[in-house]
């Protein structure tokens, strides 16, 4: 079969790989959709993301596709069953995972950081990782659950309230899975901050009361001018120190700032106490997806959740390396790879 192995920095071949078997609690599934994640580009950059990529690692780990083959343990599941994939595999027996708190396990396994993932024409998973799903759903769709999963985590932890104010800095598809949530909330108004007039329209399209484009504008000043004298919710979905900066500028009292976008692992934000004691800011952040993607997979069915309009093309796996070598592709949206393509 053919898959995009990882190596180091900014190397990651197609090549011919065996296919997989699967083990005896394991399904094989043939790949339809995979999204390409800002943690694959952090991967290809050199950057570690949740966990650190051995080298000869197929990345991938946004995926949905066809189970084609099924292990002798397995039961449930059956060759045809059209299911989605949850990448992180927790071990259940360390003090994290009996504690409540699995995202941290000791022993976690990556599907697509640390172990092959989706990237590929076939991918052998553990059958505790899939989740079927309905019909009405494309592989693509089912590809997003993950991503849906990771922003319900970091939601959650928000605590938005109905007839908050939430500004979400960045309109990528991080940000506007988070717009949509925080709709969802309950959230009276919501505010976006994108310098990409075709981001901003989007963001409008799924309910963004206030567009601002904070590099051609004064973000505090316009939302000023807008009558928002209070926001209590700010999420960061860029991952950059200016954008936490900005968090940090227009929060409002007793606001919460999520700091959901992943910097680079050796950035350092400088924060002054004073304004943090000002204000009573909370700080947040949020790590993966712990028990979201069911839920996550049950809002995209039900249609509570857009993702379809975010994508913005299909690639072939061949493709792959030119786009993640790409520093502008992930301003145009996203992308899906399609190993039949």
């Amino acid at each position: 079969m053919k898959g995009a192995v990882f190596y180091k920095k900014e190397e990651l071949n197609i090549e011919e790989l065996e296919k997989p078997e699967p083990g005896r609690d394991e399904v094989l599934i043939k790949v339809h959709a995979c999204g390409i994640c800002g943690t694959d580009m952090h991967i290809f950059d050199g950057d570690e993301g949740a966990a650190a990529t051995p080298p000869g690692t197929v990345l991938g780990h946004e995926f949905a596709g066809e189970i084609v083959e099924v292990g002798e343990n397995v039961q449930g599941f059956a060759a045809g069953d059209r299911v989605c994939v949850d990448p992180n595999k927790l071990c259940g027996k360390c003090d994290f995972c009996r504690g409540g708190v699995g995202h941290f396990c000791t022993g976690i396994t990556g599907i697509g950081t640390t172990v092959n993932g989706g990237f590929a024409e076939y991918c052998a998973v553990p059958v505790s990782q899939v989740y079927k799903f309905p019909d009405n759903i494309s592989y693509a769709e089912a590809a997003m659950t993950e991503p849906v999963a990771c922003c319900l985590h970091g939601i959650d932890m928000c605590g938005i309230k109905c007839g908050d104010t939430v500004a979400v800095i960045g309109a990528g598809m991080i940000g506007l899975i988070m717009l949509q949530l925080a709709k969802l909330c309950g959230a009276k108004k919501l505010i976006v901050l994108e310098p990409i007039a075709e981001k901003r329209e989007a963001a409008e399209k799924l309910g963004a009361d206030i567009t601002i484009d904070p590099v051609n504008e004064d973000a505090e000043a316009e939302i000023k001018k807008t009558g928002t004298d209070q926001i209590d919710v700010v999420i960061e979905c860029v991952g950059k120190i200016s954008t936490l900066e900005t968090g940090v500028k227009i929060a409002g009292k007793k606001a919460t700032l999520m700091m959901f976008g992943l910097t680079k692992p050796n950035d350092e934000l400088k924060i002054k106490p004073f304004e943090i004691f000002k204000k009573e800011l909370t700080l947040k952040s949020s790590y993966i997806n712990p028990y979201t993607q069911k839920r996550a997979l049950e809002l995209i069915a039900s249609g509570r959740i857009d993702v379809s309009s975010m994508i913005y093309k299909a690639i072939s796996l061949d493709e792959l390396p030119k786009v993640l070598a790409d520093k502008t592709a992930r301003a145009k949206g996203k992308y899906i790879a399609d190993p039949s393509i």
